[in-house]
């Protein structure tokens, strides 16, 4: 683990990873754009492309201020160790290409983001992989679909983008007799607020780009846990190059230096919002874990320190109700993101599972209708304010 384990994650995400990266008395990890690194030594050269001696060789490979990156999602994790990828979905199909064969299963949820729900549909079923989609929080069907052998469940708590949780530690337990691996997708909470490792999950992933970033301005992707996995996933990363930027590397470093502050204004803001929404005549239903209507508001409690920045409404209108609303907000981004410091705002369709048919979407339980709200760290009162002055535009009938 590195200096600052044990420290505030306050703490940790301003320091953690970089003190090792630093140079010419600089105060800020450098962006290292070298393809190449040279070595007079031939000797020295090989130990380093062998991995017994620290260094880089090729920017495929490693690269100084990716490097930094990793370290710094490691120790918020509590990882042993942590490789990245060029975007989210990098992360997710890397691990999964890593550890699955054909003849395997896969256990996991409906509600997992429409991208991550591909790979399940489409591409792991050509690969004679079977995959096993249960109801987000039936954790005793959960438990029967593990029980009959599995080689890897996969989890997404809070879901995208209905934020529905999973209880990560008895889903880990009934993995855990089974034999299989247990992966969780951590990008809607991040780690300020959850750590599935600690819950005994073998690896988190998360799309970088979002809350870690916050800026909206550098695509990436993160996993992290035991060493020898992670190692695994970073040698199949690097011959199938997914390989992070450096110039994107050093943005999410830079952003991940506020996450502490941004997550819990975010938090702060969504929480009021849902509150807002879920007492409004033209509201059929608010989604958000940190409301006590939530079916799984408990098992949230237990094992998250905040219920995040995230959350999914639908008004009693349905989708025309929605193109009514959206164009009247003036505090929020209608595009198809997430975690960053402006609100951002929009459907399902167009935004989380643009990839899947409207069959696809209905089957997993998300009208078209469905709005996800991100929330940002602007005033809470301007976003209310909006949020009231856009409703009033919905016509019900």
């Amino acid at each position: 683990m590195g200096a600052y384990e044990g420290m505030n994650k306050a703490t940790q995400v301003v320091w953690s990873g970089e003190k090792n990266y630093l140079a010419h008395g600089a105060t800020q990890v450098p962006v290292v754009h070298s393809v190449a690194y040279g070595y007079d030594d031939i000797d020295e050269w090989y130990e380093v492309a062998i991995g017994k001696r620290d260094g880089h060789i090729y920017g495929r490979n490693t690269n100084p201020t990716v490097q930094a990156f990793e370290e710094k999602v490691k120790e918020l994790e509590g990882a042993e160790a942590a490789t990245s990828c060029s975007t989210g979905m990098a992360a997710i199909s890397n691990a999964l290409m890593t550890v699955l064969r054909p003849g395997d299963r896969l256990v996991s949820i409906k509600d997992t983001y429409g991208g991550t729900n591909k790979i399940f549909s489409e591409f792991l079923p050509q690969l004679q992989i079977e995959v096993e989609l249960v109801e987000t929080g039936n954790h005793e069907q959960m438990e029967a679909e593990i029980e009959k052998g599995c080689r890897l469940v996969y989890l997404e708590t809070p879901t995208n983008p209905t934020v529905k949780i999973t209880d990560i530690r008895r889903i880990v337990q009934a993995a855990k007799q089974s034999g299989a691996l247990v992966f969780v997708d951590n990008t809607f909470a991040t780690p300020i607020n959850q750590n599935p490792l600690a819950l005994g999950a073998d690896l988190v992933i998360h799309s970088a780009t979002k809350f870690l970033g916050g800026h909206a301005d550098a695509l990436g992707g993160v996993v992290c846990g035991d060493r020898q996995l992670v190692e695994a996933i970073y040698h199949y990363r690097e011959i199938n190059g997914a390989s992070l930027d450096p110039m994107a590397a050093y943005l999410l470093l830079r952003g991940m230096k506020t996450l502490k502050l941004r997550v819990e204004k975010q938090q702060e803001n969504a929480l009021a919002v849902a509150r807002y929404l879920s007492e409004h005549e033209k509201v059929a239903s608010v989604y958000y874990p940190g409301l006590p209507t939530h079916p799984n508001h408990q098992i949230a409690r237990e094992q998250m320190s905040g219920f995040g920045g995230m959350l999914s409404f639908a008004l009693k209108g349905g989708l025309e109700a929605v193109r009514q609303f959206l164009p009247q907000l003036e505090i929020a981004h209608r595009a198809a993101n997430l975690g960053a410091v402006e609100t951002t705002v929009g459907p399902a369709r167009t935004t989380s599972h643009v990839e899947n048919t409207p069959e696809e979407r209905a089957a997993l339980g998300i009208p078209e209708g469905l709005v996800r709200y991100s929330a940002g760290i602007e005033d809470q009162g301007d976003l209310l304010a909006d949020l009231k002055q856009a409703l009033e535009a919905v016509n019900e009938g």
